[in-house]
């Protein structure tokens, strides 16, 4: 029986030009996603900026090979060979994650997808944190929120608490009230769910920021410039509402101002929606100018 099926696996396929077996397309599909699962760990943390390094790197020691550069390509050749044991120490936590999940009694967790968001949760997370920020912007309470997109923050949550459930305007305040013990960290959403409070964000490097910018601002600005979040902040000195994508900050925001930005930058699949909401605010706006005096 198994002579058979070894033999059925080992049989060329009638594919013109090409001598493809079984065992091949077999072997291609175990190699794919074995690599795509990789490359989806690393997405999870900043590893992944590291493995862009070390691909530059090598792609450096091609070049230098192929236009006889020998002094560089013997010295990257020399960086490759000892950069096993570092990418090893690099990497740990990956494959220490990776194979305790192959150790699981379930092997599906394995190679499993992240699970999709859900357009509805994003909605309601988008109403309930804008009216959230209006009562705190009102009473000068602090308040750091987190919106993930497609960089997972797994290492940033793992340096607060972990939860899990979905994001309400009084469960906000309750988090950012200044008693409350939680307060001075980071709230993480991930598909519309709170699924991080307390947590620890790193600081911008930018030595060009304002100085009148607390630790809040700082942090909310440092993760954005290290992943793609969006990130909203309220001043517990001036009660003034920010937001940070990709390093930049937007200061003194409207709440209606930041509800725009929020649909705008997290409903990736809402455009008509998103352009009949900044159409309304437009003409709430000209309806506003034309009743003045």
């Amino acid at each position: 029986m198994l002579g058979n099926i070894q033999a059925i696996l080992q049989t060329p396929l009638p594919i013109p030009f090409l001598q493809l077996r079984i065992t091949d397309l077999l072997d291609i599909f175990i190699l794919a996603i074995v690599i795509y699962k990789l490359l989806w760990m690393l997405r999870k943390s900043s590893s992944g900026r590291v493995l862009r390094g070390i691909l530059m790197l090598l792609f450096a020691m091609w070049i230098s090979t192929m236009i006889s550069l020998t002094a560089t390509s013997f010295v990257l050749g020399r960086v490759v060979d000892y950069g096993v044991l570092a990418l090893v120490v690099l990497f740990q936590p990956e494959l220490r994650s990776f194979l305790e999940r192959v150790g699981s009694s379930n092997l599906g967790l394995v190679f499993a997808a992240p699970a999709p968001s859900a357009p509805m949760n994003l909605e309601s997370a988008i109403l309930q944190t804008t009216e959230a920020y209006t009562d705190m912007s009102r009473d000068k309470v602090g308040a750091l929120m987190v919106f993930e997109r497609q960089n997972l923050l797994d290492d940033v949550i793992k340096t607060g608490t972990p939860l899990d459930c979905a994001v309400s305007s009084e469960l906000l305040k309750n988090l950012f009230w200044n008693k409350a013990p939680l307060h001075d960290g980071a709230v993480i959403v991930r598909a519309g769910r709170i699924i991080g409070a307390g947590c620890m964000l790193p600081l911008s490097g930018n030595t060009n920021l304002s100085r009148d910018l607390g630790m809040r601002h700082r942090a909310g600005i440092g993760i954005s410039e290290h992943s793609d979040a969006v990130v909203v902040i309220v001043s517990e000195e001036t009660g003034s509402i920010s937001a940070a994508v990709g390093g930049m900050l937007k200061r003194h925001l409207a709440p209606e101002t930041l509800e725009a930005l929020l649909r705008r930058e997290l409903l990736s699949d809402g455009g008509e929606e998103r352009r009949s909401v900044l159409l309304g605010q437009i003409l709430g706006r000209s309806r506003k100018e034309g009743n003045q005096p």
